[in-house]
This record gives structure tokens, C-alpha cells and sequence, in this order.
């Protein structure tokens, strides 16, 4: 009786660990970075002095982009406890914010237009939010 008893403890132990998830992914920030470029210049189809170019504009962008997306976050962020005149200002603040975003894109499409084409421009969006896809799918495990 006891060796069933075990038994069938381990089986459910077993069935325990198995239907654990597996950790996500570690991704290394120069890895990914370095991915990215190959991605976006692959689909993009850069030419060398276009890429070296290119890639400074970029990152300058995207840096920007994400901080003011950060900040945006942080705005968002629930509080219930805040007065009429607090939220008005965070949500002014937000709209200040999302201008600045406009603004910035603006500025990049004209910096970059002059290193590569319109098309290739009009693709840029399409193909970086590619690769971010392509990057969770990875980290699901390719679903």
C-alpha cells in the first residue's frame, strides 16, 4: 500500500513540475540591439553609406520616443486620491506630451528623408513593429 501511495505521489509530483511554464527568455540588450539593425537594414534594404547614416537618426528618435512614452506611462498611471485640479494637469500634461511626440516624428521623417526614400520611410514604421512582434513570438515560445 505504502509503494502505491509513493507512486502515486511522484506521478503527481511529475505532472506538477511538467505543467510548469517555462522561464521567458533572457534577451541580452546588445544582442537585441544588434538584431534589430540587421532586421530593419535587411527589410529596408540600406545601402552601406545609407545605413551609416541612418542608424544615428534612428536611435536618436527612438530614444526620445521612449522616454516620452515612459513619462506618458507614468502620467496614466491610476491614483485615485488626486484632486480635480491635479488630473487636469496631468491630462494637459499628457496632451503636451503626445504633441511632443508628433513633433519629434515630424523632425525624424525630415532627417531621414534626406538619407533614404519616402517609401523606405512609410515602411520604417511597419518593419520595426515587425521585428518587436517577431520578438514576442520568439519569447511565447513561436505561437
Amino acid at each position: 500500500m505504502k509503494k502505491y501511495i509513493a507512486l502515486l505521489g511522484l506521478l503527481f509530483l511529475a505532472g506538477t513540475a511538467m505543467a510548469q511554464r517555462p522561464a521567458p527568455p533572457h534577451y541580452d540588450r546588445e544582442q537585441l540591439q544588434a538584431a534589430r539593425i540587421a532586421f530593419i537594414t535587411t527589410r529596408l534594404d540600406l545601402k552601406p553609406e545609407q545605413a551609416e547614416k541612418f542608424w544615428p537618426i534612428f536611435n536618436e528618435y527612438s530614444e526620445i520616443k521612449e522616454s516620452t512614452m515612459r513619462e506618458i506611462g507614468r502620467l496614466s498611471d491610476s491614483e485615485t486620491d488626486l484632486s480635480e485640479d491635479e488630473a487636469k494637469s496631468r491630462i494637459n500634461k499628457r496632451f503636451q506630451l503626445q504633441q511632443k511626440l508628433i513633433d519629434e516624428e515630424r523632425k525624424f521623417v525630415d532627417n531621414i528623408s534626406k538619407v533614404i526614400t519616402y517609401n523606405q520611410t512609410l515602411k520604417l514604421n511597419n518593419i520595426a513593429r515587425d521585428f518587436t512582434r517577431q520578438i514576442y513570438q520568439r519569447g511565447r515560445g513561436g505561437k
